[in-house]
């Protein structure tokens, strides 16, 4: 058997991650994860054209999934850390960069890292 290629290991990383964050929501419906796959195999392409990106294929994964959410339903993830005023998304930080993490620019606190939505449903502390 080959072992894995460290592109291969950041794609299904990636979509590890995001299908954690969209089951975190319940928002994990086979259209949904159509879109994880779609955004997939477009940043495979991207990876393989520049294999150092392969430590940001997860923040662009999730930004991906979002914007495609934003298209059909509206905004994804809710930010469960502001309990007033109107309801909006979390933002993924950085835009390019690895540690990819969910911020809330409202309150200015990172909420979670992506792929770890679970542990802030409930409310998260600023970090």
């Amino acid at each position: 058997m080959d072992p894995i290629s460290p592109l291969e290991q950041a794609l299904h990383a990636a979509r590890a991650r995001v299908l954690a964050d969209l089951a975190a929501g319940d928002v994990a419906a086979a259209d949904v994860v159509s879109m994880v796959e779609a955004s997939v195999v477009q940043r495979r392409w991207w990876v393989e054209q520049w294999p150092e990106g392969a430590a940001y294929v997860a923040g662009l994964v999730a930004q991906d999934v979002q914007d495609a959410l934003l298209e059909r339903y509206g905004r994804w993830p809710l930010c469960p850390v502001c309990g007033s005023g109107d309801p909006h998304a979390l933002d993924v930080e950085p835009e390019l960069g690895p540690d990819p993490h969910w911020v809330c620019h409202k309150a200015g606190v990172k909420v979670a890292a992506v792929g770890s939505l679970g542990s802030a449903a409930g409310g998260a502390a600023p970090s």
